[in-house]
């Protein structure tokens, strides 16, 4: 099996951040889907009926502020997360909150969501959302998801929406959540995962890599990085297909960190 980050060089990945950023700057500012063909320049809101066929509730929509929702992901982390009362969680790459609103929700008063993203226009979106919101318990910080701006072992449970495979090092997030979970703690993630590995053309393409595609690690790449990371109890599950073109599905990925 071939080690796909581990290949990039880091001039290959600094651009790859870049590239992202920008493209989620822009998404954060105008409104539009990762996926949009459209002008960039156009206002384009989420679609409430594809935010449902994610597997997200009228209720979900209803209670977090309407510029939380992007429409930018593959599952619904919180709803497999299994939340309790008085948790800690973090979300990794939280644009503009949609989530993290959720979670804090099924955490109460007495817990606490941590959202990250590295990228500045989404935090502002995401912050100025947190003024807007019923929820006090809700912090977003500036920061990379392959490096944490999180102390060690104070996170009860991390969920993500589609972002890992935007990391040209998942290997290395896998490592930092494993770093910031207390003993016990839970890995809860909805992204998009390759079947078989995919041409080096689509790889190496900046478009593919922004659409969620091109970054996704195989399934047996994302099962020994778990493994090597510490957690124990990993499954990547299956939810369904996701590109007619290219053997890419959606999945949820959960783990846990030893006791």
């Amino acid at each position: 099996m071939t080690d796909t980050d581990s290949s990039s060089n880091d001039t290959t990945a600094n651009d790859q951040r870049t590239h992202v950023r920008d493209r989620y700057g822009t998404i954060a500012t105008t409104g539009s889907s990762c996926c949009d063909t459209a002008d960039d320049d156009a206002d384009v809101e989420a679609d409430p009926s594809q935010t449902l066929a994610l597997g997200y509730d009228p209720d979900d929509l209803e209670n977090a502020p309407d510029e939380s929702n992007l429409g930018l992901g593959c599952g619904n982390p919180v709803a497999i997360s299994n939340l309790e009362a008085g948790e800690t969680v973090l979300d990794l790459g939280s644009g503009g909150g949609f989530d993290c609103f959720l979670a804090a929700r099924e955490v109460g008063s007495e817990g606490r969501v941590v959202g990250v993203d590295m990228t500045p226009e989404m935090l502002e979106r995401a912050r100025s959302n947190a003024v807007d919101s019923e929820f006090d318990n809700v912090e977003f910080r500036l920061g990379e998801i392959e490096h944490l701006p999180v102390a060690d072992a104070t996170v009860d449970t991390i969920i993500s929406n589609c972002v890992v495979n935007l990391s040209p090092d998942k290997r290395r997030v896998l490592d930092e959540a494993f770093r910031v979970l207390r003993p016990g703690g839970t890995l809860a993630i909805s992204d998009l995962v390759a079947t078989e590995p995919l041409p080096e053309e689509i790889r190496k393409n900046p478009d593919a890599i922004n659409a969620c595609v091109g970054g996704a690690a195989t399934i047996d790449e994302l099962e020994t990085w778990l493994a090597d990371a510490g957690f124990v109890d990993g499954s990547i599950t299956v939810e369904g297909e996701w590109d007619d073109d290219l053997p890419i599905v959606s999945a949820r990925i959960e783990a846990r960190k030893p006791t």
